[in-house]
């Protein structure tokens, strides 16, 4: 009799011990300065405070265009993506469809330009010739760029003076001092943004007219329509209307269920937290998720049957 309540006793434990295991993954975010890597180290800390037994570490990238192979190599376990490159991924646009995953929704990305407040520029139009910084070489929002400058006929490299850079944080500058006219990004909380916009000249944004817009879309039909709310941005009175998409985290697709339902839930049970670190942390809900993926079956299995359980789906 003491041998099997010892047998018990021990078996008990071992099943406690499983379901408190560690789980240890990689966060791949960008290129120092820019959005990525403030939102990733907020996902990581929001993550990691809630569930003592997750360990989320970040790595910077050269951004979402890396972020993919990498994950497709099994080189990250998780990693931030810009929408339109993982619209092209999960679509297979140049490509054969990826096979990974949605783990989380992340935020809505209205792409647009940020000049210096004393500047005449007033239209995509006038920046034409002009010197103009896109950002990262590896980033999702020079992706973004080329779709919108395409929907209006532009090209980056013969109607403007490009520059791409290896570090997302070298481009503000550049504004400042005039080695660039304009600097192109997106969303809301963009340190690129708000560099410039704290400057002493202070900062005006540039996004598509509403003429411009629907000629985009008419030809790239996945980018939605998006606000930037006033205020986004120091100086910044007015709301901004401008095209994009939904951010993503992918997710490697044989990482086990268990771990991605543990990560999802400790992320979403800290949506409050994550609000409160960064302005575009708010978009990161479960019902976002829900309601940004392109189809059901894109979002990971263990995050679906969080969302199963949450009630958010079927």
């Amino acid at each position: 009799m003491r041998a099997a309540t010892l047998a018990i006793v021990l078996l008990l434990a071992t099943n406690g011990a499983a379901a408190a295991e560690g789980i240890m993954v990689t966060l791949g975010t960008a290129t120092p300065g820019g959005g990525f890597p403030v939102y990733g180290d907020a996902v990581a800390q929001t993550i990691n405070e809630v569930d003592a037994t997750l360990d989320v570490r970040t790595r910077n990238t050269k951004g979402s265009t890396e972020n993919v192979p990498m994950l497709e190599a099994g080189q990250l376990d998780l990693a931030l993506v810009q929408g339109e490159v993982a619209h092209e991924a999960l679509a297979g646009i140049g490509r054969p469809p990826s096979k990974l995953l949605i783990f989380s929704a992340m935020y809505t990305t209205a792409g647009m330009f940020v000049i210096r407040g004393n500047q005449p520029y007033r239209g995509i139009a006038d920046l034409k010739g002009k010197p103009v910084v896109w950002g990262a070489r590896g980033s999702g929002l020079v992706v973004l760029a080329r779709y919108v400058l395409d929907g209006l006929g532009l090209d980056m490299e013969r109607d403007f003076q490009s520059s791409y850079l290896d570090r997302a944080g070298d481009g503000p500058a550049m504004v400042q001092d005039g080695r660039a006219a304009a600097l192109w990004g997106g969303g809301a909380g963009w340190p690129g943004f708000t560099a410039v916009a704290s400057g002493p000249q202070g900062a005006r944004f540039i996004a598509p007219s509403a003429d411009e817009r629907a000629r985009i879309q008419a030809k790239h039909p996945f980018l939605k329509t998006l606000t930037i709310p006033a205020g986004a941005y120091p100086g910044q009175r007015d709301a901004i209307v401008s095209v994009g998409s939904w951010s993503f985290i992918l997710v490697r697709p044989d990482l086990p269920d268990e771990s991605a339902y543990r990560l999802a839930k400790a992320l979403h049970g800290g949506e409050r937290a994550l609000a409160a670190r960064l302005p575009q942390g708010h978009e990161t809900t479960a019902a976002n998720t829900v309601a940004a993926a392109p189809r059901p079956e894109l979002i990971h299995p263990g995050v679906r049957r969080y969302l199963k359980d949450i009630g958010l789906t079927n």
